[in-house]
């Protein structure tokens, strides 16, 4: 195992650095910083150098890309355009994302395998046809339109939840925005779960089990369900960077401070230092994510070893 994790850990070091140069290419290939920093104003040629040779912005892009990788492994990610080091930022913003993350994936993993299993024990009954039915609905409806209606409807109409989250993000308030942001993946982790269930249900361990007399609880928990969980472990694992990148939209309607937020702003204004300093960030978590998901497979299935 320890060899596999050291062997997994040396892999992601290629991926890391090319995924890394890709987004620094594409948001300082085709941009100008400098421009977007000065707005509808024309900056005096003068001035605008001086801040390409503050930024390196004079500089090659693979050398800009050295550079900025150098402040990477220092623990540094540059300066926003307004002074402020993007440390700051992403120590605000992302306990924010990663507790509304938290939120989402604990309603999406205990809702989502809860609704699989009891639709893949009850196949082609009523139960299975509504679960697949609703689970249709919820992914073709759009996060905007699904956020604005319940945060009205929760938020407005009834009062049970703050349309809008205060500055310090507390658990209490990012339930609904965590509900909203993880419908979507709720409905897929539902949707895998029975299709898993489904298909592992006539395997020749599940007939084994059933003619040596196993009680039926055991023989779901025990045999059917672990093994089922793989391919949702695999989606739920990668889902968990998806979440924290992709969680703009919701961010915007609950005015919540978080990751999307500050790449909403990053985009919005050009930022190029906050852009590429948090999607950064957000590669390497996308990266351990896939390495515990890998990890988990040995505990989900003891066939399942590594060297």
């Amino acid at each position: 195992m320890g060899r596999y994790v050291l062997r997994r850990l040396a892999q992601m070091i290629p991926v890391f650095l090319g995924a890394t140069f890709l987004i620094f290419f594409m948001v300082y290939a085709l941009g100008d910083p400098v421009a977007a920093l000065f707005g509808d104003k024309a900056p005096d040629p003068a001035t605008a150098a001086r801040i390409r040779k503050d930024l390196y912005l004079d500089e090659p892009l693979w050398s800009q890309y050295v550079h900025y990788m150098g402040q990477v492994f220092g623990g540094r990610f540059g300066t926003a355009f307004n002074g402020q080091p993007v440390t700051e930022l992403m120590a605000d913003a992302f306990p924010v994302t990663l507790r509304l993350t938290i939120v989402a994936v604990v309603f999406e993993m205990a809702l989502g395998i809860t609704l699989g299993v009891l639709s893949g024990l009850r196949r082609g009954r009523g139960l299975d046809t509504s679960v697949l039915l609703l689970t249709l609905v919820v992914v073709s409806i759009p996060t905007f339109v699904s956020g604005t209606v319940l945060q009205y409807v929760f938020g407005v109409r009834w009062g049970w939840a703050r349309p809008s989250v205060a500055p310090e993000a507390p658990f209490t308030e990012l339930l609904l925005p965590g509900v909203v942001l993880g419908l979507v993946s709720l409905a897929y982790t539902t949707r895998l779960t029975r299709t898993s269930l489904v298909e592992n249900a006539r395997a020749d361990y599940v007939r084994t089990a059933v003619a040596k007399g196993l009680p039926r609880r055991r023989i779901v928990v025990r045999h059917l369900l672990r093994t089922s969980l793989i391919p949702v472990v695999t989606f739920i694992g990668t889902d968990i960077g998806a979440l924290m990148g992709g969680a703009i939209v919701t961010e915007r309607i609950f005015n919540i401070h978080g990751v999307g937020y500050q790449l909403y702003q990053g985009i919005l204004r050009q930022n190029s230092p906050t852009v590429v300093g948090f999607v950064t960030i957000l590669v390497i978590v996308f990266l351990l994510a896939n390495l515990l998901v890998d990890l988990l497979y040995a505990v989900l299935d003891p066939r399942i070893r590594y060297a």
